[in-house]
């Protein structure tokens, strides 16, 4: 296959490069600087592009297996403390989504070899937030920021459809990896003696390993039956307070301070809704389809993680 990744370069796209090109799949990762893009695998290349048009690679569309749309600012920033949402950030946050969206269509339009696939990120934000609730494929959208843009952000590549183009929304949950994403920001309250719940702990956190996550968007790309949207967390969501204590377990930490709500929401703001409240999800079309998690429960996952990022350290 040859698949093109917009935001190939972030935590989800540099574990898919690896996949793919080891299955020696032809890689090309969009990138706004191709010459500070390094170590990529056999197989793989980077290519410029401004984020918001096809200009300088819509060709590269033509004949190719499929695009796989990751673009997107950070919901939570780059750095280690969340960023909190000010108008700018929602700004930045909504518009790289919906133009990486546009150039995807634009590319699709102008190319007489149409890719036979689209896979469009998402994020569970899309459900909102609930403690009691369970959400599946199925359940319509909630009413908050991250659940309106969740909804625009699917929309962005819908037109490609009109050109027979199949197109798979992937609804995230929480990655798992000590690389990145909000595993090590979790850690180190333990690793400092200082874990504890979030707000009242009864939260649910939908996550899914790294791994799976990866082995779930090579699935989606393999099954030509694959349309609309998939949720992509593992199929045993836990609470925060079950979260804790099991990554206590693992690392050998107490699990005893909470962390108030409160005190979130004044040092972060609105962005620290997406660890204080959050949403049982569940991957209802990707297992009727046939996918098989590597990592249904949470212990094993953190016990790998943990182990692959102290190997990593060593």
């Amino acid at each position: 296959m040859r698949v093109i990744i917009t935001g190939g370069s972030g935590l989800i796209g540099q574990a898919l490069t690896e996949n793919l090109t080891a299955d020696d799949h032809e890689v090309i990762i969009l990138s706004r600087s191709p010459g500070r893009v390094s170590g990529l695998p056999a197989n793989a290349r980077a290519v410029g592009w401004d984020t918001r048009s096809a200009d300088g690679w819509g060709d590269l569309a033509d004949g190719a297996d499929a695009i796989v749309n990751l673009a997107g600012a950070s919901i939570a920033g780059e750095g280690f403390f969340p960023a909190r949402w000010t108008p700018e950030k929602r700004h930045q946050i909504r518009q790289s989504r919906l133009e990486a969206g546009q150039a995807v269509v634009e590319a699709v339009e102008q190319v007489d070899n149409k890719p036979r696939l689209v896979i469009q990120s998402s994020a569970i934000g899309y459900y909102g937030t609930d403690e009691e609730k369970s959400f599946t494929e199925d359940s319509p959208p909630g009413d908050d920021f991250l659940a309106r843009l969740t909804v625009e952000w699917e929309a962005s590549t819908a037109a490609v459809e009109e050109h027979g183009v199949r197109r798979s929304i992937i609804r995230t949950g929480m990655v798992l990896s000590p690389e990145g994403g909000a595993l090590p920001r979790v850690l180190l309250p333990y690793r400092l003696f200082a874990g504890g719940p979030f707000g009242n702990g009864q939260q649910w956190w939908s996550w899914i390993h790294l791994e799976d996550e990866v082995r779930a968007i090579c699935f989606l790309l393999e099954s030509e039956e694959a349309n609309g949207p998939f949720n992509l967390t593992a199929p045993n969501p836990v609470r925060n307070d079950t979260f804790g204590r099991i990554l206590g377990k693992v690392l050998g930490r107490p699990h005893l301070l909470p962390i108030p709500a409160f005190a979130m929401r004044a040092l972060f703001g609105e962005v620290a809704t997406v660890v204080v409240d959050g949403q049982r999800v569940l991957p209802e079309k990707l297992q009727a389809l046939g996918f098989d998690f590597r990592y249904p429960t949470l212990e094993p996952a953190l016990r790998e993680l943990l182990q692959k990022g102290a190997q990593a350290t060593a």
